[in-house]
C-alpha cells in the first residue's frame, strides 16, 4: 500500500517507481501468494539467516572473489 501511495503522490513522472523490502519472521506461502499475486510490479523473494556463517567459510569465500 505504502509504495502505491508514493507512486501516486511523491514520485516524479522522470523517477524510477518506489520499492519496498517486507521483512517476515515467519514464512506462509499461501499467505504471500494471495497477497502479491497479480500484481504489476515485481516481487521478489529471499530467505536470510539471522545469523552470519562461520567466520572460516565466510573468509574462503571472499579470498574467491
Amino acid at each position: 500500500m505504502y509504495c502505491n501511495y508514493a507512486k501516486e503522490h511523491w514520485v516524479l513522472p522522470e523517477e524510477n517507481p518506489p520499492v519496498d523490502l517486507i521483512s517476515c519472521a515467519r514464512t506462509n506461502a499461501a499467505a504471500a501468494r494471495y497477497a502479491l499475486e497479480g500484481l504489476p510490479n515485481k516481487v521478489l523473494a529471499a530467505e536470510y539467516q539471522m545469523l552470519p556463517p562461520d567466520e572460516r567459510p565466510l573468509a574462503d569465500e571472499l579470498v574467491k572473489m
